[in-house]
């Protein structure tokens, strides 16, 4: 899949770290260092614009390391970037963590994965097929 990028960061595109890396890791684009505060969120820009194919969308989402050592991670995850926006890509970060979390520019703050996407047709119907789990929610399954 091509992905279309205009990059106003000072900073190299993402790329896979690693053969097999679903996600590309996005760094910060700070003028100066931001530091986040306990349980305080923020909006960070990545200086990134994309132009996503149709039937596809890029998923924000946390960077495992920075959510175990620091409790980092992105708000709405996984955040959503549609085909059809073509702002700047913004990461809601959260700190979940006692401590004040210093944010400099070309940090990784967060993951893109790209997924394809459906969407739906409602067919409007007066009753669904019977399955096993019924209306059984919230933890229902796995109960004795």
């Amino acid at each position: 899949m091509k992905v279309k990028v205009i990059n106003k960061s000072k900073h190299a595109l993402p790329n896979y770290e690693t053969m097999f890396s679903a996600g590309l890791d996005i760094r910060a684009c700070v003028d100066v260092p931001y530091t986040l505060q306990p349980l305080e969120r923020t909006l960070i820009k990545t200086g990134l614009f994309l132009e996503i194919p149709a039937g596809f969308e890029a998923q924000v989402r946390p960077r495992s390391g920075l959510a175990l050592k620091k409790g980092i991670t992105v708000l709405n995850a996984p955040g959503t970037i549609d085909a059809d926006y073509r702002g700047e890509v913004g990461v809601i970060l959260i700190n979940l963590s006692k401590q004040p979390f210093v944010i400099e520019d070309g940090d990784r703050i967060a993951q893109l994965v790209f997924a394809r996407v459906e969407q739906a047709e409602w067919m409007i119907t007066n009753d669904l097929s019977k399955t096993e789990r019924g209306q059984g929610g919230f933890g229902s399954t796995g109960k004795n």
